[in-house]
């Protein structure tokens, strides 16, 4: 491994010599994306762009922006993620706050996204593209919200929805606060402390939920089995929020509640779309065949070919 660089070698640092050292480090400890992970770590450190930084590369570095560089260098070579050191994580286009309360938003979860909005079909479009009239508002639940990712950019692409996000999580909720306010879109969202949609199911038993049901849910739950915790890499097993990781002894057991919750809320041709776990699908498309109220359930695998995404209508 690499030693520290020394008092000297820091006040001479420019911004090639750092970021070659930083890859250095972090490759002998077997960093995964280790040169992407030293380029925004120094991009956060400096609060440059890559662009400045690739066209800067001989401009010398402050003593302190060298040792915070290298402070958050040793950081990433112990395991802590990136996107916990930096703060951010983009999806879907749009940048996320993201703490260790929440979990890291990841790309093949955009496949809910791309999921939902097609089964919406003209529903998710907000204006009558025949009689040029609104479309009727829609009614979206977000099944443990966490950074907000997926409640954030259905508003972006839902323009006329309004949105319920839940979470067991206040830590993450206040996450998901300030995500929706970073993009303006607060007003349409409604952020719920519960567990998956029981406040929902609570509600219906007071005021008929008929009158306010649901034309989307969607969830990405906990499904990673207890067992496979040392599957994981040290990245996620160390510092994500377990809460949000395991989702029991095989990591389907929050689907069956929420699918019986779901079916409950939504109205009859409404659309819901759940997130699992490698190796799940069978298991968890069974459910709705034992639930009977489910239509034209389908299965989408995401880029690396494997079965991801999950969509079921309401009969």
């Amino acid at each position: 491994m690499h030693e520290p660089v020394n008092t000297t070698k820091v006040a001479t640092l420019d911004v090639r010599g750092a970021l070659e050292e930083a890859m250095a480090r972090l490759r002998a400890v077997n960093v995964p994306s280790h040169t992407l992970a030293a380029e925004l770590l120094l991009m956060h450190a400096l609060g440059r762009d890559r662009t400045w930084i690739y066209t800067n590369p001989e401009s010398t570095l402050d003593p302190s922006a060298v040792e915070a560089y290298f402070a958050l260098i040793a950081r990433r070579a112990a395991g802590e993620p990136t996107q916990y050191l930096t703060g951010k994580q983009e999806f879907w286009g749009l940048e996320f706050e993201v703490t260790p309360a929440v979990l890291i938003p990841r790309p093949e979860t955009e496949h809910v996204i791309e999921v939902a909005l097609e089964r919406l079909g003209a529903r998710g479009i907000k204006i009558d593209m025949v009689t040029g009239a609104p479309s009727p508002q829609l009614r979206v639940a977000d099944v443990g919200t966490g950074s907000g990712c997926l409640t954030v950019a259905l508003a972006h692409e839902l323009p006329h929805a309004e949105i319920t996000a839940t979470d067991i999580s206040i830590a993450a909720l206040d996450v998901a606060r300030r995500n929706a306010a970073h993009h303006a879109v607060s007003d349409r969202i409604h952020f719920l402390h519960t567990n998956l949609l029981d406040a929902c199911i609570d509600e219906s038993r007071v005021t008929s939920h008929e009158s306010r049901p649901f034309d989307l849910i969607v969830s990405n739950p906990p499904y990673v089995a207890r067992n496979e915790s040392g599957t994981l890499p040290r990245e996620v097993r160390d510092h994500e929020p377990h809460a949000a990781l395991f989702g029991g002894p095989t990591g389907v057991e929050v689907y069956e509640r929420l699918i019986e919750q779901a079916g409950t809320l939504l109205r009859p041709g409404g659309i819901l779309v759940l997130e699992f776990g490698y190796n799940s699908a069978d298991q968890v498309r069974k459910m709705f065949h034992v639930q009977r109220r489910w239509a034209n359930v389908s299965i989408t695998n995401d880029l690396a070919g494997i079965p991801r995404v999950l969509a079921a209508e309401k009969i």
